[in-house]
């Protein structure tokens, strides 16, 4: 049976063959657009609602219609004379419209990473989602009792017993050797479908697809590496000492489970204030909810749509998802009253409304974000007020005075986390760059090597497990987490912009955004509404008046 874009393809020729008025290449263009959106919008949307389900439920039978929606839509992807067409029309340059031809770069590399042979891509998806379903159902174990992610966090935050410590961590880290040797196996044929189109693995065609450039990624990364290394040397001594103290160790006996979080991506809150008090029996939805009103960017339909509490089988993680990209946009939260949470909600509120505001006009192949790693930026723009004093004291109604005792710590959290968080990013990138190279080594030493050299973190005498593998984006998100340290760059980039062009502001003291709908006007304005119609720097520099630079993140927290 043929499909409508082939029958567009077809007539394009006939109407050639035959003698009928000449068909340009962007009518051509358009008629592929117009019969392909006709065949991938619904699609899309029953994917997406499919995986939602799933995510919320934790059922086998969810993620494996998840599994045949997803593979349904790659392989009308994977159609090889529709990417014949494409390439030979990007090739012949006759595209001049600039909507049509960002289109068809859109097109070229979404057909592009699905040119896969029909059983592979099939093994690929059913693959993939089978480990999904296994991260979100997965349970580690404490002396025999289940426990959820949110118990393991709250015992590596407030528990001084080593042993007890140690006990959350081993748990944090089970689901790794359950999924480590799918993971692998999942990597290697992935490897397998890129080198078939020319890559020399999955990681650089990844990169490709998402243009992208491994070269100046790795000049990114370590030109921060070379920026962060003695700053966080400092500030981690510091916190070292006082992690040890907390748990009556010696520093040089301090071990991964001495952290806060499993992986020692997350600030532990060591200083005098524990920033969790004030949130304590607050209801973050609502704080969300008012937070964004005010700024001109109303969630209340999103947050109907949303799933925002704990239960058994659901994913433990948060995630933003756009149904439709006409409106329907849901977070997934598993909210408890602390910091950490409110800051996941206003990031993932940061994506919802990245989505929710996008230009209806704009066509549906270019209505979602740029790039990830912009609508990360988003996000992460709005998830860190969470430790800002004056967002703090107008959100929460707090004093004068218990601000001026959170402006004694929060200056210090913020730099650590975003210090933290960039050494991290780090790890991630490099070893998973190295593991689509070489599938074959020892990934479990190797991991241990990057924590080691970036982190400081030492790995515990004769550990020889997947620890690596208890990170969910290696199966579910590839090729993806530099993206986060991106979106951290462009988010202090927007930042800076926003103070002092926008508000016309000298400095960022005692921003807050609270109430500035001015904040909200230019991101809608310049960021939401123009979707993807623009390659990801020529957006920030329509946006920021620059492409995208390092300076204002490495001025804002390193310096």
């Amino acid at each position: 049976m043929r499909t409508l874009s082939n029958l567009v393809i077809l007539l394009t020729i006939s109407a050639v063959m035959f003698g009928c008025a000449p068909v340009t290449e962007e009518q051509q263009m358009e008629n592929f657009i117009t019969a392909h959106v006709q065949k991938i919008k619904p699609m899309d949307k029953e994917a997406n609602l499919a995986w939602w389900n799933a995510a919320v439920s934790g059922k086998a039978e969810d993620y494996d219609k998840v599994s045949k929606l997803t593979l349904k839509i790659r392989q009308l992807y994977s159609n090889s004379r529709e990417f014949s067409f494409l390439k030979d029309l990007k090739k012949s340059g006759q595209v001049k419209d600039a909507v049509l031809a960002r289109q068809l770069v859109v097109l070229y590399n979404a057909y592009l990473e699905n040119q896969i042979e029909a059983e592979l891509l099939k093994e690929i998806v059913d693959l993939g989602t089978e480990i999904e379903q296994r991260f979100s159902t997965f349970r580690g174990t404490i002396e025999g009792e289940k426990v959820t992610d949110n118990k393991i966090k709250e015992i590596l935050k407030t528990e001084t017993d080593s042993a007890k410590r140690k006990q959350a961590w081993l748990a944090g880290k089970q689901v790794g050797a359950a999924v480590a040797d799918d993971i692998i196996r999942l990597v290697k044929m992935r490897n397998q479908a890129a080198r078939k189109l020319g890559f020399d693995n999955y990681h650089t065609m990844s990169l490709t697809t998402g243009e992208q450039n491994v070269k100046e990624l790795d000049r990114i990364f370590n030109e921060l590496y070379g920026l962060t290394n003695e700053p966080f040397s400092k500030l981690k001594a510091d916190v070292d000492r006082m992690l040890a103290a907390n748990c009556g160790v010696a520093v040089t006996e301090l071990m991964p489970w001495h952290y806060h979080d499993p992986f020692f991506q997350e600030t532990p809150m060591v200083y005098e204030l524990d920033l969790d008090t004030y949130y304590t029996d607050k209801d973050i939805k609502e704080l969300g909810a008012r937070f964004y009103a005010g700024v001109g960017l109303p969630v209340e339909s999103i947050l109907a749509n949303s799933d925002l509490y704990e239960r058994e089988g659901k994913n433990p993680h948060g995630f933003c998802t756009d149904i439709d990209r006409e409106g329907d946009v849901r977070i997934l939260c598993n909210i408890k009253s602390n910091e950490y949470w409110m800051e996941v909600t206003q990031h993932e509120l940061g994506h919802a409304v990245y989505d929710k505001y996008h230009d209806r006009q704009v066509p549906y192949l270019l209505r979602r974000p740029v790039h990830a790693f912009t609508t990360e930026a988003v996000a992460m723009f709005f998830g860190r007020l969470s430790r800002n004093p004056a967002w703090m004291q107008q959100i929460l109604e707090l004093s004068d005075e218990q601000r001026m005792e959170i402006e004694k710590v929060s200056g210090k959290y913020m730099q650590l986390k975003q210090i933290i968080f960039a050494r991290w990013a780090m790890v991630m990138y490099n070893f998973e760059k190295q593991l689509y190279a070489n599938p074959e080594q020892d990934l479990n030493s190797l991991w241990w090597q990057m924590v080691e050299k970036y982190q400081f973190v030492k790995k515990p005498p004769g550990r020889n497990e997947p620890d690596w593998a208890a990170k969910i984006h290696f199966a579910v998100a590839p090729c993806y987490y530099h993206n986060y340290m991106l979106g951290e760059m462009l988010a202090s980039q927007l930042h800076h912009h926003i103070v002092h062009n926008i508000l016309n502001l000298e400095s960022d003291d005692n921003v807050s955004y609270v109430g500035l709908s001015k904040a909200g006007d230019f991101l809608t304005e310049k960021v939401f509404k123009a979707g993807a119609l623009y390659h990801w720097n020529d957006m920030i520099e329509r946006a920021t008046g620059e492409p995208l630079t390092p300076k204002y993140f490495v001025g804002q927290f390193v310096r």
